[in-house]
């Protein structure tokens, strides 16, 4: 080997991991809340990752095409609402969000399902959540067959 080739392999990374499949859980349903995870889950499909979101609780809400446009801001932000939507717009996001759930969708690289407990407790049904939700699923199925399968979790 030469002395450049010897180089090379020293300043090529030591971890081989690579992040090619993420799923999210997301339960929090107040505006500022969601911002995160559906950020986390955009940037990383710029970086060619598969991601698998399943929305619980009161996050299931922002998949309601009825409830998704009127989220309010969590309770220690509720006056700031105006900031943070001039905020995320500035930083170059849609700031409603059923246009960043249509851009999340629109990478082809993201499944969205909706919890059919939390379902059954706020009323979400086929009929009114949005287009971009692939379907309704027990929590068990998503975590043995989505996030079992995952490279990483996470939970908002």
């Amino acid at each position: 080997m030469t002395t450049t080739e010897i180089r090379s392999q020293q300043e090529a990374p030591q971890d081989s991991t690579t992040l090619t499949k993420l799923a999210i859980i997301v339960r929090e349903g107040a505006y500022d809340r969601i911002l995160t995870p559906l950020a986390f889950a955009y940037l990383s499909t710029a970086a060619g990752v598969h991601v698998d979101m399943l929305f619980v609780n009161w996050a299931v809400q922002a998949v309601m095409r009825e409830e998704s446009s009127k989220l309010a801001m969590s309770a220690e932000h509720a006056d700031q609402l105006d900031y943070v939507r001039a905020q995320v717009a500035e930083a170059g996001l849609p700031p409603d969000v059923p246009d960043i759930i249509r851009a999340l969708k629109g990478t082809g690289m993201v499944n969205i399902y909706v919890c059919s407990l939390a379902a059954k407790i706020f009323g979400a049904t086929r009929d009114n959540v949005m287009a971009e939700v692939d379907d309704i699923v027990g929590a068990t199925w998503f975590l043995t067959d989505k996030a079992n399968s995952a490279d990483l979790v996470q939970t908002f």
